[in-house]
C-alpha cells in the first residue's frame, strides 16, 4: 500500500513537471519519446484560445469548438511537421486559420478574388510606406471586421505572430507572390477604412 502510494506521488510529480514544460518541449517527447498522451496537457493549454479564434472568423460559438477539436487533432496529426521555424502557438494558429477559410470558401463561398473586385479601394500603399500607425483597440477590431476573413487572417498571421510570408501562402494555400500582394491590400484596406472611421468621429 505504502509502495502503491509513493509511485502515485511520482507519476503526479511528473505530470506537474511536465505541466510547466515549454510547448517544444513537450512536443519533442511527443514525437521523439512516443509519447502521445502528453498532448494532452497542449491540448488543454490551447483549446479555449483556439476556439476564441475561431469564433472570430466563423462567428458560431458552437461551430467554434467543433472546428477548435478538429484543428487540435489534425495539428496532433502534423506534430512530424513542424520544425521550430516559428514558435508552437503561431504554427497551430496558421493552422486554426486555414481551417477557417477552408470552411469560409467552401460553405459561404467567400472567394476572395470575387470579393475584392466588388470590393476595391482608391489605391494600394506602397511597399515602402511604414507600418499601420497606432490604432486604438475598438477601432482595430471594427475595421477587422470590415475586410474579408481572409485578409484578417493573412494581417494577423504576419503582424501578430511574425510568421513568414512563405509560410502563410502555403498555409492558405496560396502563392507566395498572392500572399504579399494580399497582405499589401489588406494593409491599404484597413489604412483606408481606419482613416474613414477617424473622419467620422471627428465630425
Amino acid at each position: 500500500m505504502q509502495n502503491q502510494s509513493k509511485s502515485t506521488k511520482h507519476l503526479h510529480m511528473r505530470s506537474d513537471h511536465h505541466l510547466h514544460m515549454k510547448d517544444e518541449e513537450i512536443i519533442k517527447k511527443i514525437v521523439e519519446d512516443n509519447n502521445p498522451q502528453l498532448f494532452e496537457i497542449i491540448y488543454n493549454r490551447y483549446y479555449r484560445r483556439v476556439v476564441d479564434k475561431c469564433h472570430s472568423m466563423l462567428k458560431d460559438k458552437n461551430l467554434a469548438e467543433e472546428s477548435a477539436n478538429d484543428i487540435l487533432s489534425k495539428a496532433f496529426e502534423k506534430l512530424e511537421k513542424f520544425k521550430g521555424q516559428s514558435t508552437f502557438s503561431s504554427w497551430l494558429y496558421s493552422i486554426t486559420y486555414n481551417h477557417c477559410i477552408d470552411y469560409l470558401r467552401l460553405k459561404k463561398r467567400l472567394h476572395y478574388p470575387n470579393w475584392n473586385k466588388n470590393n476595391n479601394i482608391p489605391e494600394i500603399i506602397d511597399d515602402a510606406e511604414e507600418d499601420f500607425p497606432e490604432i486604438s483597440f475598438s477601432h482595430l477590431n471594427k475595421v477587422l471586421e470590415m475586410i474579408h476573413p481572409e485578409e484578417k487572417a493573412l494581417l494577423l498571421m504576419r503582424y501578430e505572430y511574425n510568421l513568414p510570408i512563405k509560410q502563410i501562402g502555403d498555409s492558405l494555400r496560396i502563392s507566395e507572390s498572392a500572399a504579399k500582394m494580399r497582405i499589401k491590400r489588406a494593409k491599404a484596406r484597413v489604412l483606408y477604412h481606419f482613416k474613414n472611421i477617424e473622419e467620422d468621429s471627428q465630425i
